[in-house]
């Protein structure tokens, strides 16, 4: 986006190309594409990455095969190394993807494969890629600990709420995330309102994840029966899509933290 001072950037959640074209178009600085997102996000189909990479911003594919812990085991991580090389070939320029072991400690040697992975698939297709690490992170045994090894795994950034239900709640835990990952972009993300943004900015994160979602009114013409777990009623089976509405005001409130300063703790820039 031109014509905004330097400083954190706006990351969106989607889960479609018209979401997409709802974060570019109301200020998003690059977004985050996943299917599910009721489930925490799961890993998208090459033909959703290329669809909303020819949106036109900057697309970052979680890749996640299933739902639930972030214990993975051989068979698992393997099929995340194969999405991680195909989102990356249909046009992401970026991945997200995180691993931890049973203890609660992060999953180095599965995160340096995830990592591998997608350097050596951007440079088949002689271009560079960025490695987000996504809440993962948060649900590990010390984040800030976790946070500390991420600078010597080739990761751009990872995705955080300190820790806590919330990011504004973990702000305290996002400022010394800042300080021990240096070069690292620490995003914060989880639970994030708009109200929120200036004390994530004051605690010197590089980036404000947001998923704006709403959801989207059924369509049915027929009967409703439940399908599954998530159909509790029929009013809640349905998906979530993003509002524009909010993501504008994300943009708002990031543009008026960054004019009220903040402490110079991390040129994070690109995005």
């Amino acid at each position: 986006m031109t014509g905004r001072t330097p400083g954190p950037t706006l990351e969106i959640a989607v889960t479609s190309p018209a979401g997409a074209r709802a974060a570019r178009d109301h200020g998003a600085d690059r977004v985050e594409l996943c299917t599910g997102l009721e489930l925490g996000g799961l890993t998208p189909s090459a033909a959703s990455v290329e669809a909303v990479a020819a949106v036109g911003s900057p697309v970052h594919a979680l890749v996640r095969c299933r739902p639930g812990d972030f214990v993975y085991d051989a068979e698992e991580i393997a099929l995340m190394v194969a999405e991680v090389r195909s989102v990356v070939a249909s046009g992401a320029s970026g991945v997200v993807v995180g691993a931890l072991t049973a203890e609660g400690l992060l999953d180095t040697d599965a995160v340096t494969r995830l990592t591998d992975a997608a350097h050596e698939a951007a440079s088949n297709h002689d271009r560079s890629v960025d490695v987000t690490l996504h809440r993962a992170i948060d649900q590990s045994a010390d984040p800030v600990a976790a946070a500390a090894l991420l600078p010597s795994l080739g990761i751009t950034r990872v995705l955080t709420s300190g820790g806590a239900a919330t990011a504004a709640g973990g702000a305290t835990t996002l400022a010394a995330m800042v300080a021990a990952a240096p070069g690292v972009q620490v995003m914060a993300g989880g639970g994030v309102r708009t109200a929120d943004i200036p004390a994530l900015v004051a605690a010197g994160v590089a980036a404000v994840h947001l998923s704006a979602k709403t959801r989207a009114e059924p369509r049915r013409g027929g009967a409703w029966i439940p399908l599954g777990a998530a159909g509790a009623s029929a009013l809640q089976d349905t998906h979530f899509v993003t509002d524009p509405k909010v993501v504008a005001e994300a943009r708002q409130a990031l543009d008026a933290a960054r004019t009220t300063g903040r402490p110079d703790r991390s040129a994070d820039g690109t995005a």
